[in-house]
């Protein structure tokens, strides 16, 4: 009987506990999860997931825990980062205990320069990053709802210290779990390029309906300036993207105005935190596109007017 393969997830917010269903079906997968405001509900019902692509659902995890401490003496083959990246450096102490000579990290979160305070915290580690465009709620603590939206980029963020072979074999090893699981994926040689795709779309859609208070379609129809200023905003991170080295196509703005046109009213996670009074991603999203556009020389008007708006209004949040 083949050794069961150690799977912990931390983060178990909507987009977590979607991947949590989808690594609890993969055979051989044995998952823990950290779960924090919704770890009585878990715990009393486990995860209730109604999703459009696969169906209702109600699982348990192997074991759901507070603290990634709890599950220090076990051997972990991946832990799996889903938790809001907030405080990308403070958040990812508590992992230390779970962090051995094997395991290796999957970074499934916004934003762009998430791998860093990884690599600067466990460099000695393999880093697979994800770019996750999955649609899901959390409608009450343990009850998750899908929709068709189900596609994860992977690559790795290499390691110089470890041989490519290794890395890339690792990297095989996890999608192997996602296809046993049922989910749709791409591997890439070139991750960043995903990962600035979706800042571009991100910076506009998140930060905007987060500060206007209007989904998409309401934003894009309260005046003359506001198609023309969300381009802006999209050109200018595109911008510093190819500035830093990652060939974004000329076209993307076009690709992601057309996009959003036909997903209606809609509103973004960013929004939801703001409504629900928790901390925002403002730094992963707008903060490291703003400082990269200062280090390499790319003016960013719009973007830094956004920025410095919706910090004022995480600091608020935070502090409250």
């Amino acid at each position: 009987m083949a050794e069961p393969i150690d799977v912990l997830l931390y983060g178990l917010g909507a987009i977590g506990s979607f991947y949590a269903f989808i690594l609890n079906r993969a055979a051989g997968v044995r998952l823990t999860v950290v779960a924090r405001s919704n770890y009585d509900a878990v715990v009393e019902n486990g995860i209730q997931i109604t999703s459009a692509n696969h169906g209702q659902h109600t699982f348990r995890p192997h074991r759901v825990i507070k603290s990634p401490a709890e599950a220090s003496s076990t051997k972990f083959a991946f832990v799996v980062c889903t938790h809001k990246a907030v405080d990308p450096e403070a958040a990812i102490i508590p992992l230390e205990p779970v962090i051995s000579e094997g395991t290796t990290i999957v970074v499934l979160q916004n934003g762009v320069g998430n791998e860093d305070p990884f690599r600067a915290r466990f460099p000695k580690q393999t880093i697979i990053s994800g770019v996750v465009w999955v649609g899901a709620a959390q409608s009450t603590p343990g009850v998750i709802t899908h929709t068709t939206s189900e596609r994860t980029q992977l690559g790795l963020f290499a390691n110089p210290i470890i041989p490519s072979d290794l890395e890339e074999s690792r990297l095989r090893h996890f999608t192997t779990l996602l296809a046993a699981g049922g989910t749709h994926f791409d591997v890439t040689d070139n991750i960043q390029r995903g990962r600035w795709e979706k800042v571009v779309w991100n910076v506009a859609w998140n930060a905007i309906t987060t500060l206007t208070d209007q989904d998409v379609e309401a934003w894009l129809s309260s005046s003359p300036e506001a198609i023309p200023y969300t381009r802006r905003v999209m050109g200018e991170v595109i911008s510093v993207a190819r500035a830093v080295g990652v060939p974004l196509e000329e076209g993307l703005v076009d690709v992601l105005m057309e996009r959003v046109s036909g997903l209606g009213q809609l509103r973004t996670s960013m929004q939801a935190d703001r409504e629900a009074g928790r901390g925002m991603e403002v730094e992963v999203i707008l903060g490291v596109p703003v400082r990269k556009g200062r280090e390499v020389g790319v003016a960013t008007p719009c973007l830094e007017g956004l920025y410095v708006l919706l910090t004022a209004v995480n600091r608020r949040i935070l502090s409250a």
